[in-house]
């Protein structure tokens, strides 16, 4: 398969991360992808990317690339946010991002950096634990015109536990870094970018990262957060505006009243209800709102309180002056990661791949981030005609937006039309047309 048979916003951008490898490896690099692409078996194994891209007796050299984009897996994500920088903005130059971990379940012994960590998701079978790798990752979010909020993954950084450093050989200097670390370590890589490109950046995460660690990392950034907020947080009032005549020192950051959440929520004034754009609609929502002070964040922040069914939660920016529509905005957005966590095990099959080498599984996670978000890119501009085909089904007339597979599938559409069209009009056609047929008969088979 030629690379300009691939749609140009996808050629592009495979071009600019390749052009930051071993140019030895430019061909190999693009192979690779395609197999990933075309790749249409059970278990999507790197050997199954092997075959789908036709890599033979060559498979030694794929086994290292993976292994090459592991090590240069943070250059790599910042040439990527470059790429598509043209559709993820926000309004008034506001750039969002969400943060949170996953899990991929692995088998077999000798898994460098793999251990036994806690399953998010344990199933009718309420496995309570899961052998395999966790991955702290960070997805840009983009709000399209009619899908609502889509995860662009560009970046994730895998925990592996204390006890689990010794699986991984001596000579990587493999360091040992807390969740919270790495999310930390994220946050400075995403400031570097943002310096370089002079927008502001808004992160919404899950409340297990919402510690001092990662707070004081993103205030240092100058990072907003949004993020749920403990019921039983330690909340100070506001400091007093005027200091005492005589009084010397710097003016106090906190406030000297506790302020106490469920005081707050139980109070019958102050609550409003408005309607925000949460999830994709349009709700009745009733809340309550207040500045405090707050020392894991360093300073003030917006708290937002909202009552449910369940009673009430509470949400957090570090942001004064941000409105409620803001947090409960990026909160409802934050949904989008955990979608793709979703897609790339279900659809491109994150953690399938059956490698041992902890760089090439940290190559294999990010090709499976990548993909995803290129078919993303790809699709952003696309009628729903052009993605979803439901002329086999007429029964099925409900709108709803594409799925992440839908678009897959239409990328993949393209560019086997691509692939029969240059068959069908260059030179030596019957034999090219027959090495094509065979091709995608082992794909389909």
């Amino acid at each position: 398969m030629s690379l300009w048979t691939m749609p140009a916003v996808v050629s592009a951008a495979l071009a600019q991360l390749a052009a930051f490898l071993d140019r030895r490896t430019h061909d190999r690099f693009w192979s690779v992808f395609f197999g990933l692409l075309l790749c249409r078996e059970r278990r999507r194994t790197a050997s199954a990317w092997f075959r789908a891209a036709g890599i033979g007796a060559d498979f030694r050299r794929a086994y290292d690339l993976l292994g090459a984009v592991g090590r240069r897996a943070g250059l790599l994500g910042t040439v990527l946010l470059r790429a598509i920088d043209r559709i993820a903005g926000g309004p008034t130059g506001r750039v969002v991002f969400a943060l949170d971990d996953t899990v991929t379940r692995r088998y077999g012994p000798c898994v460098e950096g793999a251990g036994v960590h806690r399953n998010p998701t344990p199933g009718p079978a309420a496995q309570a634990w899961v052998y395999g790798h966790v991955w702290v990752t960070l997805a840009r979010v983009a709000r399209h015109a009619c899908w609502g909020a889509i995860g662009l993954p560009v970046r994730a950084a895998l925990y592996v536990r204390a006890k689990d450093i010794g699986t991984i050989p001596p000579a990587y200097r493999w360091p040992f870094r807390t969740k919270l670390e790495l999310a930390a370590e994220l946050i400075g890589w995403l400031a570097v970018w943002a310096g370089a490109a002079g927008q502001a950046i808004w992160l919404a995460m899950d409340g297990a990262y919402a510690k001092r660690v990662v707070l004081r990392a993103a205030k240092a950034a100058g990072v907003i957060v949004v993020s749920r907020l403990r019921l039983d947080a330690a909340l100070w009032s506001l400091p007093d505006a005027d200091r005492p005549p005589g009084k010397r020192g710097r003016k106090p950051v906190y406030g000297d009243r506790k302020i106490s959440l469920a005081k707050r929520a139980g109070a019958k004034g102050g609550w409003l209800t408005d309607e925000f754009d949460v999830y994709g609609r349009y709700e009745a929502i009733t809340y309550k709102t207040f500045l405090a002070t707050w020392p894991p964040a360093g300073g003030v922040i917006r708290v937002v309180l909202v009552k449910n069914n369940d009673g009430w939660v509470a949400y957090f920016c570090t942001d004064p002056a941000a409105t409620a529509a803001d947090v409960l905005g990026l909160v409802s957005d934050r949904a989008a990661i955990e979608q793709v966590f979703h897609d790339i095990k279900e659809i491109w099959g994150a953690g399938q791949q059956q490698l041992r080498n902890v760089h090439a599984n940290v190559g294999a996670y990010h090709l499976n981030l990548w993909a995803y978000t290129l078919v993303e890119v790809w699709a952003w501009d696309r009628a729903e005609e052009e993605l979803v085909d439901r002329s086999g089904s007429p029964w099925d007339a409900e709108w709803r937006r594409p799925s992440h597979a839908d678009r897959r599938k239409a990328l993949l559409r393209e560019v086997l039309r691509a692939e029969i069209q240059a068959a069908a009009s260059g030179p030596d056609q019957a034999a090219q047309l027959k090495a094509l047929a065979e091709r995608l008969l082992l794909l389909a088979a």
